[in-house]
């Protein structure tokens, strides 16, 4: 050896590889040894302190401390600043941003995926376990709009075929039943949907609208009887004693009840179920009866109770002849609506025996059948105070079925679309008479025709407020396509090269 020194020889003794002892003084501390040194003699919180300092100590001594990706030390650096702020203060956050980002923001964390649930309002029920498993209540506390129609129903998932109508649409399987009621087949027992509907009461005591399809009188008492604040309900596949359960809900406002639709389901809504509806949501604003069957003591019963009834809304009725006489006893109806009816009244009675409403400002006729003289006669006799006339394609509409409308002095806005056959001479020969017309909207009446308007009625058009004149979109369309090549015939597409 180069050394004789004995401490150079009793050094080499001790430590026979100094380039190891040098790396041994500099070794980095670890975890273990700076938890036993310091949880000896000292209490919790200086222990937390001083591993924090060693925390800094050791990523100063880490060579790659500046770079995270290439160190196991934790950057506690780095924190969840969503973590400072209350549940109240990100609620509030979260609900200013759009309703676009909910779902990403549901995927942040868990406390958000909570907090996210805590805003929605509005939900369909796909899934009926869903709802009776609790996990809807859950996962949305807040809930105040829920439709369960879609998970009420048995859908055929292998099947393709999709069936609609304007109340709802289904799947169906090609094996259909003999009696052509689909919903009826495919539709959850009474037992399962009333459960559903007593855990949801119970679970969200602020709903204010549900729609649900097959519930009975008991489902439905545990929804008013739990929910004092409900104010609208849908009610498909509705009889007259299930109504006996919509009575108890006193402060229900908005009320749509589906009686009987072809080819789904069939159900009877009568006189005696109108009166008990009439003589428990005395609250009524707005009522919509679809497929209902009735006649002139329940639509009486309805105006005379629900003195705040301001909407009434027929859709495929089966009224029976003369009901449209207790229509005045509504005295603050505001609009009348007649949707997709194939008859209004074929036996009104007498004129002086209809009366009409006072409050009545708005008169709406979409796809309904008007054929029948004596009831479009009668039931222009019933509004004639109307202030707003809407008539949407509408089928035996004819220039004698429009004469009826003279009797409206007060109307200010007209608006007819798809009546083919009214003409430009019918409809000039009515609004003449309504001094007080400032809105007119003609749309789509193919026999109204420009060339045929006369001086007076183009006078008529300089001083209204608002025309909307597309009478024959026919014509509209070949004015448009001028100049661009498209409609004409010929090959000017197809060459021969």
């Amino acid at each position: 050896m180069s050394f004789s020194s004995e401490n150079q020889i009793q050094t080499q003794k001790e430590n026979p590889n100094p380039n190891i002892s040098s790396l041994l003084k500099k070794r980095v501390p670890r975890w273990s040894d700076i938890w036993v040194k310091h949880t000896k003699s000292k209490p919790l919180n200086q222990i937390v302190a001083a591993a924090t300092a060693m925390q800094m100590q050791l990523q100063s001594l880490s060579p790659s401390h500046k770079s995270h990706n290439n160190t196991l030390i934790p950057n506690f650096s780095i924190i969840d600043q969503t973590l400072l702020l209350s549940d109240e203060m990100l609620l509030k956050i979260l609900s200013k941003l759009p309703d676009s980002q909910r779902n990403s923001n549901s995927l942040v964390c868990k406390r958000w995926l909570n907090l996210q649930g805590r805003l929605v309002r509005k939900i369909r029920i796909l899934d009926w376990n869903f709802l009776l498993s609790g996990r809807l209540i859950h996962r949305f506390p807040n809930l105040n709009h829920v439709d369960l129609v879609p998970g009420s129903l048995i859908l055929t998932k292998s099947s393709n075929i999709l069936t609609s109508n304007n109340v709802l649409c289904m799947n169906v399987d090609s094996a259909c039943s003999p009696n052509w009621f689909l919903c009826e087949d495919n539709m959850l027992p009474v037992e399962v949907i009333d459960n559903g509907l007593s855990a949801l009461a119970s679970g969200c005591p602020n709903l204010r609208r549900v729609q649900v399809i097959g519930a009975s009188e008991m489902g439905l008492l545990s929804v008013a009887e739990e929910c004092p604040t409900l104010q609208e309900l849908e009610l498909q596949s509705c009889s007259d004693n299930v109504l006996r359960g919509i009575a108890a809900c006193v402060n229900l406002q908005i009320l749509k009840l589906v009686g009987n639709v072809d080819g789904f389901y069939g159900s009877v809504v009568s006189d005696i179920g109108l009166t008990i509806l009439a003589q428990g949501c005395k609250r009524l604003v707005k009522l919509e009866l679809c497929g209902c069957e009735g006649s002139f003591d329940g639509i009486k019963a309805i105006g005379k109770c629900c003195q705040m009834l301001e909407e009434l809304t027929l859709c495929d009725h089966r009224m029976d002849d003369g009901w449209m006489a207790a229509v005045s006893y509504c005295e603050n109806l505001k609009t009348l609506r007649l949707m997709s009816c194939k008859k209004i009244d074929l036996n009104p009675g007498l004129e002086e025996y209809l009366g009409s409403c006072p409050a009545l400002e708005r008169l709406h006729l979409q796809k309904c059948q008007l054929r029948d003289k004596k009831s479009v006669s009668a039931l222009f006799s019933v509004c004639r105070n109307a202030k707003e006339i809407i008539i949407q394609d509408c089928w035996g509409f004819d220039n004698g079925m429009f004469n009826f409308a003279n009797v409206c002095r007060r109307v200010k806005l007209l608006y007819i679309e798809g009546c083919s056959l009214l003409t430009t001479e019918g409809l000039e020969s009515v609004i003449h008479s309504w001094k007080d017309l400032q809105s007119l909207r003609v749309v789509s009446c193919k026999n109204i025709k420009d060339s045929e308007i006369s001086p007076a009625l183009a006078t008529l058009f300089t001083s209204l407020k608002e025309l909307k004149w597309r009478p024959d979109t026919k014509s509209l369309l070949q004015s448009s396509l001028v100049g661009i090549s498209i409609g004409k015939k010929g090959g000017k597409f197809f060459k021969k090269t």
